[in-house]
Protein backbone atom coordinates (compact mmCIF):
# COMPACT_ATOMS: atom_id res chain seq x y z
CA UNK A 1 0.00 0.00 0.00
CA UNK A 2 1.29 3.48 -0.79
CA UNK A 3 2.62 5.22 2.32
CA UNK A 4 0.69 8.37 1.42
CA UNK A 5 -2.59 6.43 1.74
CA UNK A 6 -1.55 5.03 5.13
CA UNK A 7 -0.53 8.51 6.32
CA UNK A 8 -3.86 10.03 5.21
CA UNK A 9 -5.85 7.19 6.79
CA UNK A 10 -4.05 7.45 10.12
CA UNK A 11 -4.31 11.24 10.18
CA UNK A 12 -8.09 10.88 9.74
CA UNK A 13 -8.28 8.02 12.28
CA UNK A 14 -6.44 10.05 14.93
CA UNK A 15 -8.32 13.26 13.99
CA UNK A 16 -5.14 15.36 14.16
CA UNK A 17 -3.82 18.41 12.35
CA UNK A 18 -0.80 18.53 10.05
CA UNK A 19 1.17 20.21 12.85
CA UNK A 20 0.40 17.40 15.29
CA UNK A 21 1.33 14.86 12.60
CA UNK A 22 4.72 16.58 12.24
CA UNK A 23 5.12 16.50 16.05
CA UNK A 24 4.51 12.73 16.08
CA UNK A 25 7.18 12.26 13.39
CA UNK A 26 9.63 14.35 15.45
CA UNK A 27 9.08 12.08 18.48
CA UNK A 28 11.23 9.43 16.80
CA UNK A 29 13.86 11.82 15.44
CA UNK A 30 12.32 12.50 12.03
CA UNK A 31 12.41 15.96 10.54
CA UNK A 32 9.57 17.30 8.42
CA UNK A 33 7.84 20.63 7.96
CA UNK A 34 4.09 21.10 7.78
CA UNK A 35 4.51 22.29 4.18
CA UNK A 36 6.31 19.07 3.23
CA UNK A 37 3.58 17.03 4.92
CA UNK A 38 1.01 18.83 2.81
CA UNK A 39 2.64 17.36 -0.32
CA UNK A 40 2.54 13.86 1.15
CA UNK A 41 -1.12 14.15 2.18
CA UNK A 42 -2.32 15.08 -1.31
CA UNK A 43 -3.83 12.46 -3.60
CA UNK A 44 -1.83 11.27 -6.60
CA UNK A 45 -3.87 13.26 -9.11
CA UNK A 46 -3.52 16.55 -7.19
CA UNK A 47 -0.90 19.15 -8.09
CA UNK A 48 2.07 19.16 -5.71
CA UNK A 49 1.72 15.46 -4.78
CA UNK A 50 4.95 13.81 -3.63
CA UNK A 51 5.45 10.18 -2.73
CA UNK A 52 6.04 9.64 1.00
CA UNK A 53 9.53 8.18 1.57
CA UNK A 54 10.14 5.04 3.62
CA UNK A 55 12.21 6.93 6.20
CA UNK A 56 9.37 9.37 6.91
CA UNK A 57 6.86 6.53 7.27
CA UNK A 58 9.23 4.65 9.60
CA UNK A 59 9.66 7.76 11.77
CA UNK A 60 5.90 8.33 11.81
CA UNK A 61 5.12 4.76 12.90
CA UNK A 62 7.80 4.81 15.62
CA UNK A 63 6.60 8.24 16.74
CA UNK A 64 3.01 6.96 16.84
CA UNK A 65 4.04 4.17 19.20
CA UNK A 66 5.73 6.73 21.45
CA UNK A 67 2.74 9.09 21.18
CA UNK A 68 0.21 6.41 22.13
CA UNK A 69 2.20 4.45 24.71
CA UNK A 70 4.83 6.88 25.99
CA UNK A 71 8.60 6.73 25.80
CA UNK A 72 10.33 3.80 27.47
CA UNK A 73 13.37 5.37 29.15
CA UNK A 74 14.80 1.98 30.09
CA UNK A 75 15.37 1.02 26.44
CA UNK A 76 17.78 2.68 24.05
CA UNK A 77 16.19 4.28 20.97
CA UNK A 78 15.61 1.69 18.25
CA UNK A 79 16.98 2.39 14.77
CA UNK A 80 14.37 2.88 12.07
CA UNK A 81 13.83 -0.02 9.71
CA UNK A 82 13.54 0.63 5.97
CA UNK A 83 11.98 -0.30 3.66
CA UNK A 84 8.62 -0.22 5.44
CA UNK A 85 6.36 -3.07 4.36
CA UNK A 86 2.64 -3.59 4.97
CA UNK A 87 3.63 -6.15 7.62
CA UNK A 88 5.70 -3.47 9.39
CA UNK A 89 2.78 -1.03 9.32
CA UNK A 90 0.44 -3.67 10.74
CA UNK A 91 2.91 -4.59 13.48
CA UNK A 92 3.55 -0.97 14.53
CA UNK A 93 -0.19 -0.25 14.66
CA UNK A 94 -0.73 -3.38 16.73
CA UNK A 95 1.87 -2.14 19.22
CA UNK A 96 0.70 1.50 19.21
CA UNK A 97 -2.96 0.65 19.84
CA UNK A 98 -2.09 -2.29 22.16
CA UNK A 99 -4.08 -4.78 20.11
CA UNK A 100 -4.25 -8.50 20.76
CA UNK A 101 -4.88 -11.13 18.10
CA UNK A 102 -8.61 -11.24 18.89
CA UNK A 103 -8.82 -7.43 18.62
CA UNK A 104 -7.25 -7.51 15.16
CA UNK A 105 -9.62 -10.25 14.02
CA UNK A 106 -12.62 -8.23 15.32
CA UNK A 107 -11.35 -5.09 13.56
CA UNK A 108 -11.00 -6.97 10.27
CA UNK A 109 -14.43 -8.59 10.68
CA UNK A 110 -15.99 -5.17 11.33
CA UNK A 111 -14.59 -4.09 7.96
CA UNK A 112 -16.04 -7.19 6.31
CA UNK A 113 -12.72 -9.00 5.93
CA UNK A 114 -12.57 -12.26 7.89
CA UNK A 115 -9.18 -13.83 8.55
CA UNK A 116 -8.30 -17.06 10.37
CA UNK A 117 -5.94 -17.28 13.35
CA UNK A 118 -3.18 -19.07 11.38
CA UNK A 119 -3.40 -16.51 8.55
CA UNK A 120 -3.14 -13.67 11.05
CA UNK A 121 -0.21 -15.15 12.99
CA UNK A 122 1.65 -15.68 9.68
CA UNK A 123 1.56 -11.91 9.11
CA UNK A 124 3.51 -11.27 12.32
CA UNK A 125 6.28 -13.80 11.70
CA UNK A 126 9.74 -12.70 10.62
CA UNK A 127 10.43 -12.62 6.89
CA UNK A 128 12.18 -15.83 5.95
CA UNK A 129 10.22 -17.96 8.43
CA UNK A 130 8.52 -20.95 6.81
CA UNK A 131 5.06 -19.69 7.77
CA UNK A 132 5.65 -15.99 7.01
CA UNK A 133 3.02 -14.39 4.80
CA UNK A 134 3.29 -10.90 3.30
CA UNK A 135 0.44 -8.57 4.19
CA UNK A 136 -1.51 -7.59 1.11
CA UNK A 137 -2.80 -4.12 0.31
CA UNK A 138 -6.42 -5.25 0.65
CA UNK A 139 -5.89 -6.65 4.15
CA UNK A 140 -4.08 -3.50 5.34
CA UNK A 141 -6.72 -1.25 3.75
CA UNK A 142 -9.50 -3.19 5.51
CA UNK A 143 -7.57 -3.15 8.79
CA UNK A 144 -7.25 0.65 8.61
CA UNK A 145 -10.96 0.92 7.77
CA UNK A 146 -11.93 -1.31 10.72
CA UNK A 147 -9.56 0.48 13.09
CA UNK A 148 -11.08 3.81 12.06
CA UNK A 149 -14.55 2.43 12.84
CA UNK A 150 -13.31 1.27 16.22
CA UNK A 151 -11.50 4.47 17.20
CA UNK A 152 -13.81 7.10 15.68
CA UNK A 153 -17.06 5.15 15.93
Amino acid sequence: MIHNDVLRSLRYLLNISDGKLADIIRLSGGQVTVAELGHYLKKEEEAGYQRCPDTLMAHFLDGLVTHKRGKDESRPPQPIVVPVTNNDVLEKLRVAFELKEDDIRQILEAAGFAVSRPELSALFRKAGHDNFRPCGDQLLRNFLKGLTLRVRG
